[in-house]
């Protein structure tokens, strides 16, 4: 089942402005559609407070999470608050947000991946993910610098 078109428009409002385009690691319109098809995807907005925005096509959306449901796991693919919101505990919010879905999913154990040297990895931190897998020069920059992939996961606790 597809997301409601402004769902989705406000996703990528979010992805424009928070991921920096020298990584490469915002995704476009398409993909995003194409992954929510499917059931075992999932996606959660965050207001100004950091909970689900009001149904109303106004209401502001400043950050949101899409994660892919495995048996037994969740894999937190994209993260994002933008930018002017940073630094307010939306990101928290979100994280504790998607941690409580993932486990009413039946997940133990939620999975995320993300390049050395982003910054949100002092929040996932603090929520309890651990480093658990490297691979190194996964990602390249748009100049073609090479960049370590880091796995972390979190067990159920």
């Amino acid at each position: 089942m597809r997301p409601p078109a402004d769902d989705v428009d406000r996703i990528m409002a979010v992805m424009a402005t928070a991921f920096d385009p020298q990584f490469g690691e915002a995704w476009n319109r398409r993909q995003v559609e194409d992954a929510l098809i499917f059931g075992n995807c999932h996606y959660l907005l965050a207001d100004a407070r950091g909970e689900e925005p009001l149904t109303e096509p106004s209401s502001i959306v400043t950050g949101f999470v899409l994660s892919r449901a495995g048996i037994g796991e969740e894999e937190l693919l994209l993260f994002a608050v933008a930018p002017q919101f940073r630094r307010c505990g939306i990101g928290d919010r979100l994280l504790q947000r998607f941690a409580e879905t993932a486990r009413g999913r039946g997940a133990e154990r939620l999975l995320l991946e993300m390049r050395r040297g982003n910054p949100a990895e002092s929040l996932y931190l603090r929520h309890g993910f651990v480093p658990v897998g490297l691979r190194r020069n996964y990602y390249r920059t748009q100049a073609g610098a090479a960049i370590d992939a880091i796995t972390f996961a979190c067990p159920k606790h």
